[in-house]
């Protein structure tokens, strides 16, 4: 979520928003948590989740950067924290019972993972003693990690795909061009329409405006035939654009 006007926040909610995504290493937690505050909307309504960066994975750190986190949201908990990337300081072993820790003391409700993968996941289940919140991975047309998504269904935890719309890519992707120009919808509507008739998926797409936020809205109400996601599905490309 790279917002820096807690403007757009407050819009957000206003629209009917109710999931906020933010982490550490994005420096907006701050303006999310403004943003919050302004609305009219009531704390319980809204899902807020924010991450702990690959740097700050041992215990103590996950403590220390978990408090700062609150205070920069202005929050007495998270509805859900992740643990941003296994890599660096990440040791599941150790990185997942201060995560419990949180958990019990209600410093946070759920726990979630971020860019794992399928071994990563069930090393994580194998450690936790309680079930996976969410995933969120990098998911769109030119990157369909199905393999992820599989797992997530068959342990019934949320999908969460991140930079839905290919990190404004999607008016390059001939298939979903065709599909939008047949809707007469944009190609990001298309991206987003794609995903969220998949069972299981939640998208979290970067908004910044609020043309965006009510572009975003509107693609829900767009819906592809089964043969045009199964177009899609089909692309032969397999693109990361947010890899280690």
């Amino acid at each position: 979520m790279g917002i820096d006007d807690p403007g757009v926040i407050e819009t957000a909610l206003e629209y009917g928003y109710r999931h906020l995504d933010t982490a550490q290493v994005y420096g907006n937690e701050a303006v999310v948590g403004d943003g919050l505050a302004q609305s009219s909307v009531p704390r319980e309504d809204v899902t807020v989740a924010t991450k702990v960066w690959a740097d700050s994975l041992a215990p103590d750190d996950v403590h220390r950067t978990t408090e700062e986190s609150l205070d920069r949201l202005g929050l007495e908990f998270v509805d859900l924290l992740y643990v941003h990337r296994p890599i660096e300081t990440y040791d599941p072993e150790a990185t997942l019972p201060a995560f419990e820790e949180l958990q019990a003391a209600g410093t946070i409700d759920g726990i979630g993972v971020s860019n794992f993968s399928c071994d990563e996941l069930e090393t994580a289940q194998s450690v936790l003693d309680t079930p996976i919140a969410a995933h969120q991975i990098e998911y769109h047309p030119l990157f369909q990690p199905e393999e992820l998504l599989a797992h997530a269904r068959e342990y019934d935890y949320p999908f969460v795909a991140y930079s839905p719309l290919a990190n404004g890519r999607a008016r390059e992707i001939d298939e979903v061009v065709d599909v939008a120009e047949s809707h007469d919808a944009t190609p990001e509507a298309v991206c987003l329409a794609w995903l969220l008739a998949k069972d299981g998926v939640v998208t979290i797409p970067k908004s910044s405006s609020a043309d965006h936020l009510r572009a975003n809205l509107e693609a829900q109400e767009l819906e592809l035939s089964p043969a045009e996601c199964e177009r899609i599905d089909a692309i032969d490309r397999t693109e990361e654009l947010f890899p280690e």
